[in-house]
Order: C-alpha cells, then sequence, then structure tokens
C-alpha cells in the first residue's frame, strides 16, 4: 500500500481510493484517517491511498485542486462522515459528497453517533440504493473490493483494446 498525502504526486491508471470526510479542526481530536490507515494496513490493500491532510499549500486552490486531481482518479472515493460537531463539522464534505454522488465511485457510511446525516444517507440511498454502512472497518472492506473490482475491469478493458489494434 502507498500513502500519499496532501502535495504529493497523484497518479493515473492506478488502484486507488481516496478518505473523503471530516477533517479535524481541534488538534486535540485524532483524525479518524489514522484508524482507516491502520486497517487498510491490516488487510494488505495493494493500492494507493489518498490522504487529504498534512502538508499546507500555498493558496486555497492549489488544496482544492489537489483533492479535485485525487477524486478524479481514485477508483473509489470512501466518505466516513464522524460528524460531531464543533470539532468534526464536515462542511466541505457535504459539498463533495453532491458533486461526487453521481460518479459512481462513492461509497458512503457514518457511525451511528453521526450528527446531522439524514440528508446525506437519504441521497446516498437514492442514488446507488444501498444504505450507509455504520463500521469503519466493514466500509473500507467494502471500498478495496470495488477497487478490485475497477481495476480488474480496466485490465480487461486494455487488453481488448490491445487486441483490437493488433487485428
Amino acid at each position: 500500500m502507498t500513502i500519499k498525502f496532501y502535495g504529493e504526486k497523484i497518479e493515473e491508471n492506478k488502484k486507488s481510493i481516496v478518505l473523503c470526510g471530516p477533517t479535524p479542526r481541534n488538534n486535540n481530536v485524532i483524525s479518524w484517517r489514522v484508524e482507516a490507515i491502520e486497517i487498510l494496513k491490516n488487510t494488505k490493500f495493494d493500492g494507493i491511498v489518498y490522504i487529504p491532510e498534512g502538508q499546507k499549500f500555498n493558496t486555497y486552490a492549489e488544496q482544492v485542486e489537489w483533492e479535485l486531481q485525487a477524486y478524479k482518479n481514485s477508483d473509489v472515493i470512501v466518505f466516513w462522515v464522524p460528524r460531531q460537531f464543533p470539532d468534526m463539522m464536515g462542511l466541505t464534505t457535504n459539498v463533495e459528497f453532491g458533486y461526487w454522488l453521481k460518479s459512481g465511485k462513492c461509497i458512503y457510511g457514518r457511525p451511528n453517533t453521526a450528527e446531522r446525516i439524514r440528508y446525506l444517507d437519504y441521497m446516498y440511498e437514492k442514488e446507488y440504493g444501498k444504505k450507509p454502512i455504520d463500521n469503519l472497518k466493514e466500509l473500507l472492506l467494502e471500498s478495496i473490493k470495488c477497487a478490485d473490482k475497477k481495476t480488474n475491469y480496466m485490465n480487461v478493458n486494455r487488453k481488448i483494446k490491445k487486441v483490437k489494434n493488433i487485428l
């Protein structure tokens, strides 16, 4: 598994997931992504994990552009929304969720203790026909399955194109 934080090179055509959701606004709150990384390490995930945390950018536009490229080039956009006010509000997460929901690449979950997530739940169920996953490990395991399927599908399509080019 390769972990890439803010500012690190975004890879194209590589198996990858991006961990989208609230980032703590208080230094005393531990990011949920720490646990997510441990879970992914224990599953032996063999792709790239984009983490929208870490390095600070020179401009806000640079940060947003990095995020957009990470979401665009990831096979799966994992939305984990452990929303708690005031330290894990996830206001930007709401916008990202709406922006990417129709991409077909999203998988969404949140703990049962999350606050103000009813609209996200409703829209996810409406778009994907699935209930949100209420356990981070289960969410990540499902994300890996989705990434593996997408990678396998892409590899089959590349092979078909190569055969067509030979013919």
